[in-house]
């Protein structure tokens, strides 16, 4: 794929009289904020196909609709324009927005073959990578947010972003995606209540002696090479050439023929298991993953899960709230024998039923606590396996005014052991997953997964 940079622009907020002021708009980190950091930025892609494409009505018509809706819009999301900062003085980061911050969009065009990177089948992941933005990150400053725009000439456009996990999880991710397509859509520049954000870090109630406790962690905040405070991602390895992604598709029916053989094979009462969708499917790739990355058997394993804590707080939290309410969760202290048998599934299920089950009974700061201790415990040669993303997002419902997305995918799982996971596109239920592995680990995972859901078909 060669891809052109058309421009590179600077989009400013619309003018919004309720914030006239020359004093910056300053907002806190909360205790949720803080493990963000120093994180490497989401990045994903969304695609779109339309019927009509050339360059000439992309620039003439599209673009000035896209770039127009996008300043609206961020008048309402106003922190994205902004930076995290990291001033000597203070005891911890925080976002700063002044008058004339800006987000940065690039608009670019590539010649690769539209149909094929915007599929589910497997493509190289190089191919993706070059259709998302980066952001600007130093020790005592780091950008929010970042756009790409990418034309494939009469075939379709993808939009692909970078944000700073620091500013907001996947709710607020996607409440702003579908806040933008709903004003260039609807070419009118108010927002329904649903997309409005809230931005009070007031509404966060949790005791100020959790956020004094991550604070004391300050290896978290310090420089690997020379010691001094950063909020620099910690350095990556070299990201392998060879790795391609696919994405899979699980249907509602799959998912509760899984569900079925769950409830036959485990020995625990339906009363002691949490078979929802998010715990079916998870445990299912979890085992596939463990099956093909294959192995010593004693290998320990660790699983990684954000658990959206805006319900669990009191008060509550709103639904618009725009910042970070996810709590890590670990399960750990298993080794890969636990799922490599037959009931590998139905072992996994059972783990992750039970993690998600405790949720309800524990609070926040025995939560993080275990996180951390749970931390401590990991060897160099764990697997480590983690999600990203939700099949409560709705994403797919992002209509700019040409359609529904025909594919979304979150690029930077190629980055850390993770795969994604969404509401499939044309059905209620079940879930879309993407993984991004080597080519060899990929071939060996598909056919153990396909295989799985060909038996459990069979069987019932």
């Amino acid at each position: 794929m060669e891809l052109k940079v058309i421009k590179i622009t600077r989009v400013s907020p619309a003018t919004d009289s309720s914030r006239d002021s020359a004093d910056p708009l300053i907002l806190p980190l909360t205790f949720y904020d803080l493990g963000w950091v120093r994180s490497h930025p989401t990045q994903q892609v969304i695609f779109y196909k339309l019927p009509e494409s050339s360059p000439e009505f992309f620039h003439s018509v599209i673009l000035p609709k896209l770039e127009r809706s996008l300043s609206f819009v961020l008048r309402h999301y106003i922190p994205l324009a902004g930076h995290l900062k990291w001033n000597l003085q203070d005891p911890k980061p925080q976002v700063v927005v002044y008058g004339h911050d800006t987000v940065s969009l690039t608009v670019a065009e590539s010649n690769a073959d539209f149909l094929f990177v915007s599929g589910k089948g497997l493509r190289p992941q190089t191919e993706l990578r070059l259709l998302v933005p980066e952001l600007s990150v130093s020790s005592d400053s780091a950008s929010l947010y970042s756009l790409q725009v990418t034309l494939f000439p009469n075939q379709g456009f993808c939009i692909g972003l970078a944000e700073h996990h620091v500013l907001k999880d996947g709710v607020g991710s996607i409440m702003f995606i579908k806040a933008w397509a709903h004003i260039c859509k609807s070419l009118k520049m108010t927002l329904p209540s649903d997309f409005i954000p809230i931005i009070d870090r007031t509404l966060i109630n949790v005791r100020p002696s959790l956020e004094s406790k991550i604070l004391e962690c300050m290896s978290y905040f310090i420089d690997e090479k020379d010691g001094k405070r950063t909020m620099k991602p910690p350095p990556l390895g070299e990201i392998c050439s060879d790795l391609v992604r696919i994405t899979l598709e699980m249907t509602k029916e799959k998912v509760e023929k899984l569900k079925e053989r769950a409830m036959r094979e485990s020995t625990r009462s339906m009363s002691k298991l949490h078979l929802s969708t998010f715990v079916i499917v998870n445990a299912y790739v979890w085992s596939c993953l463990v099956k093909a990355r294959g192995g010593n058997k004693e290998k320990p394993l660790l699983f990684m899960y954000a658990a959206d804590f805006r319900n669990r707080l009191d008060p509550q939290v709103p639904e618009k709230y725009l910042g970070n309410c996810v709590v890590l969760i670990s399960c750990i202290g298993y080794k890969a024998k636990k799922l490599l048998g037959r009931d590998g599934f139905i072992n996994a299920v059972e783990i992750l039923s039970d993690s998600v089950k405790g949720l309800g009974s524990r609070g926040v700061e025995a939560l993080w606590e275990s996180f951390i201790d749970g931390m401590k415990q990991v060897k160099p040669d764990t697997h480590v396996e983690s999600v990203s993303g939700s099949t409560r997002m709705g994403l797919y419902r992002a209509d700019f005014g040409w359609g529904k997305p025909v594919n979304h995918e979150i690029v930077s799982i190629d980055r850390y052991p993770a795969f994604s996971m969404w509401e499939r596109r044309d059905e209620t239920g079940g879930a879309e997953i993407g993984l991004c592995l080597r080519k060899s680990e990929m071939d060996t995972f598909i056919a153990l997964f396909e295989y799985g859901l060909e038996i459990i078909a069979s069987r019932i």
